[in-house]
């Protein structure tokens, strides 16, 4: 385990060195003989300057430094770590993961009743190999929910969401609405790389999580296709395509049922107070936060 974190560093006001070691996040452009990056561990990240004459850094490389809070942003030598653990540098989900798990489970087994809902859900929940990206997958590279983890913890907000708006206003395909809430999102175990600094795969690049998710849907509906009515697949692909809302928020198409309404209404809520969650971490109360492109504003905290 590391002895100390970032986070650490920019909260100590004053000690002579200390050992740092830290994550290549991103490099960000050649200064003469320097690399300017952003270094991180799983407490955050900060910008700096490290001398490399010969540009060997890469994204990814870990390395331990000797410091002080006064030198942090100009790093003059470096060793590169080639033993450390994953769970030191990548941010997680506060919430044990499993006791996610087991909620969406439970509410999936209370909500989910007709054949077809049934099957959609066990061609991916009870598949040990997309559990598996699921559990670590994250809402975002650098939006919300970033964090190893966050996919579930969306996932999660989202289908209890759209389960409070189905009943409260007495959505006539309630089922559906749940079902897609808890699959709208399942492209971005394609989408992003999460076995190191997140980033998103060639794939993901490409098509983005809409596309995926919904060629995964069509997948599942291929293996079963005498349990399928047309009515539930063009329902379930409609909301995942139509989740983001806008088109100017990358959806596709507009939200046009009744469910695809819900599923982008409560996507947005569970997104924007994610942020704000994340905004409100280590502030004073009763201050102002600095503004934020995701909120378009600033909050009083």
């Amino acid at each position: 385990m590391k002895d100390i974190y970032i986070k650490d560093v920019k909260e100590l006001k004053s000690f002579d060195k200390i050992d740092l070691t830290f994550m290549i996040m991103k490099k960000l452009y050649r200064d003469g003989i320097k690399t300017v990056a952003i270094i991180g561990d799983k407490s955050g990240d900060l910008k700096t300057s490290i001398e490399d004459p010969e540009n060997v850094l890469k994204v990814g490389d870990v390395l331990k430094v000797k410091t002080a809070p006064s030198n942090i942003l100009e790093i003059k030598r470096f060793e590169k770590v080639k033993s450390f653990s994953m769970d030191d540098f990548l941010p997680h989900v506060e919430k044990k993961i499993e006791d996610i798990m087991k909620e969406l489970d439970e509410m999936s087994q209370a909500e989910f009743k007709s054949k077809e809902a049934i099957a959609l859900n066990d061609y991916f929940f009870n598949n040990k190999e997309f559990l598996d990206k699921f559990k670590k997958g994250i809402g975002g590279v650098s939006q919300h929910h970033n964090y190893i983890g966050g996919l579930a913890e969306h996932t999660l907000n989202v289908m209890y969401i759209a389960k409070m708006l189905a009943y409260r206003y007495n959505a006539r395909n309630k089922e559906i609405a749940i079902l897609a809430a808890k699959l709208h999102d399942i492209g971005k175990t394609v989408e992003y790389f999460v076995d190191g600094p997140f980033s998103f795969t060639l794939e993901g690049e490409m098509e983005g999580h809409i596309v995926i998710g919904v060629q995964m849907v069509d997948e599942a509906f291929k293996a079963q296709s005498d349990l399928y009515n047309e009515d539930f697949k063009a329902r379930i692909k409609g909301c995942i395509v139509q989740h983001h809302g806008k088109l100017e928020y990358g959806s596709p198409k507009k939200p046009n049922t009744e469910e695809a309404h819900i599923v982008n209404l409560a996507d947005q809520a569970d997104a924007f107070l994610n942020k704000i969650t994340q905004i409100k971490k280590g502030a004073e109360p009763n201050t102002w936060s600095d503004y934020d492109r995701r909120i378009e504003g600033k909050i009083y905290i």
